[in-house]
């Protein structure tokens, strides 16, 4: 394919999205601002259901798994078994089982955002200097306060970067809506019949433009609770190369 065919089929992309047309079936009108926005909508709706639903499940366990320096092999379980498990196949179990509709779709997103919220949340409870822990306790404070005051502020690096992961992974994989009659952005990439070659490239266009913004605001607002001291080392160690997180306390973040 030449650079001019392939500029020319991104064009006609770009046009299915601001501007309807003619579905490839018969004279029902596809695409334009109209659609693409009700699309990103319910998109963003089951995708910000599952990821609101895997951060309180997920969040509070991993911290007091990290808090209790225990739990070690259930946060690297959880994390192995959500990298393993395909997606289509966990909504192809719910549709076997429970049938079809937005709950379903919002759960087997919801099980894909546990993963890296409560892997992250361990990992960087674990992390905290025992010292400075010590420290805390020996101020009179509880261990709840060590957790709300201590460990979850230094901590929120890297949980900052799991919730990212997390909303990267279900932003992309909420394009499975369709196969359970939930409208998303995956609708014309699905359907390519109905919205024509043009279909799956505008699709895509669109789930990639919110998975950045969505990924850019989760880094913002991360980067708003952690502590200047912590943003400074954060920036140091991105300037010097990323490093993988351990399960390990005292590994470096990623």
């Amino acid at each position: 394919m030449t650079v001019l065919a392939v500029i020319t089929e991104f064009v006609d992309a770009l046009r299915l999205i601001v501007e309807s047309r003619e579905a490839q079936t018969g004279d029902v009108q596809v695409g334009g601002l109209g659609e693409f926005a009700y699309f990103t909508g319910q998109h963003l709706l089951v995708s910000g259901v599952a990821l609101g639903v895997a951060v309180a499940v997920a969040l509070p366990v991993g911290l007091y798994l990290g808090h209790q320096n225990k739990g070690e092999f259930v946060a690297v379980s959880v994390s192995n078994i959500g990298r393993s498990v395909p997606s289509l196949a966990l909504l192809g179990l719910f549709i076997a089982f429970a049938g079809i509709g937005f709950g379903n779709v919002a759960l087997v997103l919801c099980l894909i955002a546990v993963p890296p919220i409560l892997t992250n949340a361990y990992v960087g409870v674990r992390q905290v200097d025992p010292d400075t822990v010590d420290a805390a306790k020996g101020m009179g404070m509880t261990g709840l306060e060590v957790m709300r005051k201590v460990e979850l502020p230094l901590a929120a690096p890297l949980i900052t970067s799991g919730l990212r992961l997390a909303t990267v992974a279900v932003v992309a994989t909420a394009t499975i809506g369709p196969l359970a009659d939930t409208l998303t952005l995956g609708r014309p990439i699905i359907n390519n019949n109905v919205y024509g070659e043009a279909g799956p490239l505008a699709g895509a266009i669109a789930v990639a433009v919110i998975t950045l913004l969505a990924d850019q605001a989760v880094r913002i607002a991360g980067r708003a609770v952690t502590p200047k001291g912590l943003r400074l080392r954060s920036d140091q160690e991105r300037e010097s190369g990323p490093n993988v997180p351990s399960l390990k306390r005292g590994a470096q973040t990623a």
